[in-house]
């Protein structure tokens, strides 16, 4: 599976002939570029022009499939499942969804416009996820520290913040390395680019 980072809180994901989007830009946002690319299926979190460009996601006759809320989903060879959480983003309150994907052999955790740290009952029930996508830094999405306390309390393996201020990004990063030397997990900041960051975590070796 191919991760890239577009704008906000906009992902692809691919593998073979399938391709996802989670939270994909509106050409009606004020902050980031709509996306600009076609996807078998589009996930949209939270009702914000920021997040919920689905028709940006098609190309021609072709439109993905929008799964826009709640319940369980089987498209093509991914499994899906959406939670209600809640989110302040833009300064409205609103529902956001949760998902937790199975794609290419990968389990996927995307957040959306997560408020708080407050998940439903399920989702921590769940198996630790592989990569976890969680909004960090944004007016009303999570604090690096918050988004560090959630990461470890679902044991993810790798985190990719999205929905930041790209503008400041070195302070971004410096509050996240922050957050990572507190607690008892062993955390790596990576710096891909100028955009994104990823940090990776591990349990440490029991006595």
């Amino acid at each position: 599976m191919i991760l890239t980072f577009h704008e906000g809180a906009c992902i692809r994901a691919q593998a073979g002939d399938t391709t996802l989007v989670f939270g994909p830009v509106s050409k009606s946002s004020k902050h980031f570029k709509p996306t600009n690319f076609g996807a078998d299926v589009a996930f949209i979190s939270f009702d914000h022009p920021d997040m919920n460009g689905a028709e940006e996601a098609g190309r021609g006759d072709k439109q993905p499939f929008v799964i826009s809320g709640p319940g369980e989903y089987e498209i093509k060879d991914m499994t899906a499942a959406g939670f209600p959480a809640g989110s302040a983003y833009g300064g409205e309150r609103k529902s956001n969804t949760v998902y937790s994907i199975h794609f290419d052999g990968l389990s996927l955790m995307y957040l959306g416009a997560l408020g708080g740290l407050d998940l439903p009952a399920e989702v921590l029930e769940m198996d630790s996820p592989d990569i976890l996508i969680v909004p960090v830094g944004g007016a009303g999405a999570l604090s690096p520290a918050e988004a560090q306390k959630l990461a470890v309390k679902l044991e993810a393996k790798i985190v990719i913040p999205v929905l930041h201020d790209e503008s400041r990004f070195e302070q971004l990063a410096a509050d996240i390395r922050s957050a990572c030397s507190v607690g008892r997990f062993c955390c790596k900041l990576l710096t891909v680019n100028r955009k994104l960051l990823i940090w990776c975590c591990k349990k440490p070796p029991t006595a």
